[in-house]
């Protein structure tokens, strides 16, 4: 073994230990709270979290929090309120809804989004309500809160009206307060409830709403009827929230107003919607609720506001760069076994350098073009923007009859071989290309096969910009290339089979001792290796499942977009760093460019560049660590073995699992 890849490896071990060893200390309070993941049964599947449950709270009952994430997230987002809250004392339950993290929904779901949350945090509660440590009061209600982000935020509402009809007909409430961020009642409406229905059922609890003033989705009813969310909110001011605090005058963020025998409180944190989940604010909010919901238990000194669980995060950050850290010493153990070995090819010659003033412009412009067109496109596939969708079809429809032409001339005059070639080239990449954008609705429905939905938008944008990606490489090589005298053997394309082969099972070996690792970090630490909304999770089988057929499909992606990068990227220019700046800017520079102008103009002019693109918007702050990753990986891998497939299993399989890993994924429909 040589000494540089020992020390990495060590390093690499060491930042994930310790990283995970702080992260862990922060997360259980110094030992302090016993922190386990426990799952249990219910009507309609299986729900799992992670328990806080601080020293003491299993011979001395405690108020209970019941807390969960939003769409397309897990119980781990939750952290900031589970370590504060059980550090005070409180047992906290960190939720993941059905067919989210570990959790599995068996109900029906022939509407797939109102599977996920209409009962998932009261079954928790009904649960937690019998479990010992969780308190009661004399006449027997339940002394639980129910708190959740977005997504989580329409199931502790809906939960408390299920709790209200419970009460109607048993005469005890199991929950005892209400606590949402990131959520109105939009999808509330949408089971058939009014706003006085959903008002009245607070009764006597104690209710709080954290509305983000730069909230992507919610709070403002005349953004919403337009469509257009990505907008500056003030929720205080509208009938709901005016409703929900009992129509007072002149109401004021922050401040408790009775209402009945309960009280209710709006805070309006400047932040948008995923930042809820990583705000000192938003937590110092959470604290203050819950000060003064559970006022009459002493369990803590109400002084006690200091922050703590940044630490959990940022150390679990310094694992996560020892988990993608440990894939370098690995693959390159890796490749000193015979067979593995054989991933190791001759690196192709680089194409020529650009000798003209002509040509080097032209080499610049493909870098930009191959840097901005995938964020350019974004919206238009992720979210099937109808305007963008029709331009992409008739570009199409000019390239499908261009090449069809070409071809014929190209026959009908028997001569022109490199015609005959290029145009048939195009033609098929123009035919696939055509019937994805005919069949676009029906690839990306969520269905028994394809059951990520996410991942299912994100695949036929990723297919997309491969395809295009895979148009211009045809058409550069046969317009450019090839008179140069360059061939498919500069383009690292003839490997042989062995290699191929070799290079596979390097990457699912290198993956495997990954995930080992953090499959131990978990049953130790009860931690895993994120940074906010970037996060590498444990699996389930079902995982798995979904991996073997959506894996095969990014690897097209990684693929050509990765074969783009290294070919234009070969030669001196892009030596050192450079290389790596460059590779990084085409994977992911249009995206980064995208957010800043996304945001840059919704926190400067109050209205989002694109005020339509929510959910979007929130799947590329996501994206664009992934790919930095990825485009590291992919000219790393590249330059160490000449070997264009290598980095190509790695991303796809390593990204892919990573994806489903965290978003929403039906086990069953």
């Amino acid at each position: 073994m040589k000494k540089r890849t020992l020390v990495l490896l060590i390093t690499s071990l060491a930042l994930i230990f310790i990283g995970s060893l702080i992260a862990s200390i922060s997360n259980n309070s110094g030992g302090d709270v016993d922190v386990s993941r426990i799952s249990f049964e219910t009507d309609s599947g299986e729900l799992s979290g992670l328990l806080y449950l601080p020293d003491g709270a299993e011979d001395d009952p405690r108020p209970t929090i019941v807390a969960t994430h939003g769409y397309l997230n897990s119980a781990e987002m939750q952290a900031p309120q589970a370590i504060e809250m059980s550090k005070r004392g409180y047992v906290v339950l960190a939720l993941d809804q059905y067919d989210h993290g570990h959790s599995v929904g068996t109900m029906d779901k022939s509407i797939p989004f109102f599977s996920f949350w209409p009962t998932s945090i009261y079954d928790a509660v009904n649960y937690m309500y019998e479990q010992d440590y969780v308190l009661k009061d004399d006449e027997g209600n339940g002394v639980i809160a129910v708190s959740g982000h977005s997504m989580g935020g329409f199931s502790s509402t809906h939960a408390v009206l299920l709790d209200e009809m419970f009460y109607e007909q048993a005469g005890i409430r199991k929950i005892d307060s209400y606590l949402s961020m990131g959520s109105d009642y939009q999808w509330i409406y949408a089971l058939g409830y009014e706003l006085d229905d959903i008002v009245a059922a607070y009764g006597p609890r104690t209710a709080g709403k954290i509305a983000g003033t730069y909230d992507e989705f919610f709070f403002s009813p005349e953004a919403a009827a337009q469509g257009k969310t990505v907008v500056e909110k003030n929720y205080i001011t509208t009938e709901e929230a005016q409703a929900f605090l009992g129509n007072p005058e002149d109401p004021t963020v922050g401040e408790f107003y009775a209402v009945g025998e309960g009280q209710r409180i709006i805070y309006q944190p400047e932040e948008t919607h995923p930042w809820n989940h990583f705000s000192m604010t938003t937590t110092d909010h959470v604290i203050d609720f819950y000060d003064e919901a559970f006022s009459e238990y002493e369990i803590v000194e109400t002084s006690e506001s200091g922050q703590s669980w940044m630490y959990k995060e940022w150390f679990s950050f310094v694992a996560l760069i020892g988990f993608f850290l440990l894939f370098v010493p690995v693959v390159q153990l890796l490749l000193k076994v015979p067979f593995l070995s054989a991933t190791v090819v001759e690196k192709p010659k680089a194409l020529p350098v650009p000798a003209t003033d002509s040509e080097k412009i032209s080499n610049l412009v493909m870098i930009i073009f191959g840097a901005f067109f995938p964020a350019l496109l974004f919206t238009t596939f992720y979210s099937g923007v109808e305007v963008g969708l029709r331009l992409i079809t008739q570009i199409n429809y000019i390239v499908i009859a261009t090449s069809l032409i070409a071809l014929i001339v190209a026959y009908v005059k028997d001569k022109h071989a490199d015609m005959k070639k290029l145009s048939t080239g195009v033609l098929i990449i123009g035919v696939i290309q055509f019937f994805m954008l005919t069949y676009r609705d029906n690839l990306v429905e969520v269905n028994a096969f394809f059951g990520a939905p996410t991942g299912n938008t994100i695949l036929y944008w990723a297919l997309h910009v491969a395809i295009i990606t895979a148009l211009v490489l045809v058409i550069n090589y046969f317009a450019s290339q090839k008179a140069k005298g360059v061939t498919l053997d500069n383009y690292g394309l003839k490997t042989k089979l062995k290699s191929v082969a070799a290079s596979f099972v390097v990457a699912v070996a290198a993956i495997a001792v990954g995930y080992f690792m953090l499959f131990i970090v978990d049953a130790i630490f009860k931690t895993d290796f994120r940074l906010w909304t970037l996060a590498v999770k444990t699996f389930d089988v079902h995982h798995i499942v979904a991996l073997l057929k959506y894996a095969p499909l990014f690897f097209i992606f990684y693929f050509i977009v990765g074969l783009s990068i290294n070919v234009n990227t070969a030669d001196e220019r892009f030596e050192g760093i450079k290389g790596y700046l460059v590779s990084i800017f085409m994977f992911v520079g249009g995206l980064i460019f995208y957010l800043i102008y996304q945001y840059g103009t919704l926190f400067i002019t109050k209205t989002a560049a694109f005020p339509a693109e929510s959910l979007s918007s929130i799947v590329v702050i996501g994206l664009v660590p992934v790919l930095i990753i990825a485009a590291i990986f992919n000219r790393y891998f590249y330059r160490l073995t000449g070997n264009i497939y290598l980095a190509a299993f790695i991303n796809a399989i390593l990204m892919t699992l990573v994806l489903l890993a965290n978003t929403a994924l039906y086990a069953t429909l």
